[in-house]
């Protein structure tokens, strides 16, 4: 009997802390959006600080912008005659890097005031192709792209971005034909301490890990549609080294939305599709809610802005705006996204 009493006030405490966990999490049910810069410009990577957006575009364009104040910083680069698109951006504690696609691929090192910049790796081929870049720490980046031979190219930095260094194949897991990466949002990588996942699309679609900054890979396969050039992950996060989120589709399908978004709760290894049927179909950005116990998660893509509070099992739309390519929190409620000729601010309420 006294047994019995215990495990009853145990499932009670336990029932209790589950309880103040749900109730201490904010859900939203609206959004306040504002447009902060309007051009005509196309935006798919974006980094956030403090109170700034740091963008690149297409037209050579790199450029920032005050998320409250209104100011704004933008430069146009020129390379002879090279017209230049960035997909990708990082930023350290006093450098912004951006890469663009490609041939040549040029990657180039900012201050975080945009006044310098040095062209530090450059490449080559008709083939070259590069997808996203992000930073481990200070020091340590790497940047992915599509397959020139049998494995992605990586390009990985030890001392701050000055120097890079392309990883050979040998050292690197082999992809399967007609799996490449797609540069949607410069969400294809996800860094979580040492620990490192990138995602590829296209006729196979899977998960490559990394659990020491890039020197070893292991690779696991995902439920996501997959077997066509335009299908797979398109876009990734991970809320702590156990809880990530995957998502994409079908590119020339925008509407089918199933086989589009997947979740795992041990670090990638295992992968369950999550909302069948249900939200949004083709997907370019997804992100984790921040200090939402990894239950919260919103998208923007073709079918517009998309919010969850059950890890992707059901979802809400909150905007039908199918122009939004990217998207990143800057706290736990306000967010900033950007796309075809804008950057907007999302206030969660």
């Amino acid at each position: 009997m006294r047994r019995i009493g215990i495990v009853v006030i145990v499932c009670i405490l336990l029932i209790s802390c589950k309880s103040t966990q749900v109730s201490n999490e904010k859900i939203f049910t609206s959004v306040k959006i504002d447009t902060i810069l309007k051009d005509k410009i196309s935006i798919r990577p974006i980094t956030v600080s403090n109170d700034k957006v740091w963008y690149a575009a297409d037209k050579n364009r790199v450029g920032y912008k005050s998320i409250n104040d209104g100011n704004k910083m933008e430069r146009a680069l020129k390379k002879d005659s090279i017209k230049m698109e960035f997909r990708s951006i990082a930023q350290t504690s006093n450098s912004i890097f951006v890469l663009n696609v490609g041939n040549p691929a040029l990657l180039y090192k900012f201050s975080k005031d945009l006044t310098q910049k040095k062209l530090v790796y450059e490449e080559k081929h008709e083939k070259v192709f590069y997808d996203c870049m992000q930073f481990w720490n200070d020091q340590e980046g790497i940047a992915i792209g599509d397959p020139i031979e049998n494995c992605f190219c990586i390009i990985i930095t030890r001392d701050g971005g000055e120097t890079w260094t392309k990883i050979p194949c040998e050292k690197l897991p082999k992809m399967e034909d007609g799996e490449a990466a797609f540069a949607a949002s410069n969400s294809n990588i996800v860094i979580k301490g040492n620990d490192t996942w990138i995602v590829s699309g296209g006729k196979k679609s899977r998960v490559f890990y990394s659990s020491d900054k890039g020197n070893s890979w292991k690779v696991y396969e995902t439920p996501i549609v997959q077997g066509e050039a335009m299908t797979g992950i398109f876009t990734s996060d991970f809320y702590n080294n156990k809880i990530g989120f995957i998502a994409g589709g079908n590119y020339e399908k925008p509407n089918q939305n199933f086989q589009n978004k997947a979740l795992t709760i041990d670090g990638g290894k295992t992968w369950k599709l999550v909302g069948e049927n249900t939200g949004f179909g083709y997907a370019s950005c997804v992100q984790f809610v921040p200090n939402s116990n990894g239950n919260q998660l919103v998208s923007v893509g073709a079918s517009g802005l998309f919010y969850s509070y059950d890890r992707g099992n059901s979802w809400k739309q909150f905007s039908t705006d199918a122009s939004l390519y990217t998207i990143r929190f800057v706290n736990n409620t306000t967010a900033i996204a950007a796309g075809k000729d804008k950057i907007v601010k999302i206030v969660f309420r």
